[in-house]
């Protein structure tokens, strides 16, 4: 569970990254408030959550089992454990 939150994390992270390359490209100070002015962190911010909600339809639009596909749950067979498996 861990990975796919850590995964929205650096998508949402993308759009600021950018941004800090460029403010590095263009020699301009990463740290002055007058390069982070509120209307540009809340363009960031919006295009960072287009993003993840984007990643998230994708995650939630292609994965998983094939269409009419049966899942058989874990069980024991002979006294072993026989995990799940989509069939």
């Amino acid at each position: 569970m861990i990975r796919p939150v850590l995964t929205e994390i650096g998508i949402f992270l993308i759009p600021f990254a950018v941004y800090v390359l460029f403010l590095v490209a263009t020699r301009e100070g990463l740290l002055v408030p007058a390069n982070w002015p509120l209307h540009r962190v809340a363009k960031l911010t919006v295009a960072a959550l287009v993003l993840v909600i984007a990643s998230l339809v994708l995650v939630a639009e292609f994965s998983g089992a094939p269409p009419h596909s049966t899942y058989v749950p874990a069980h024991i067979e002979n006294g072993r454990l026989v995990p799940g498996a989509e069939k």
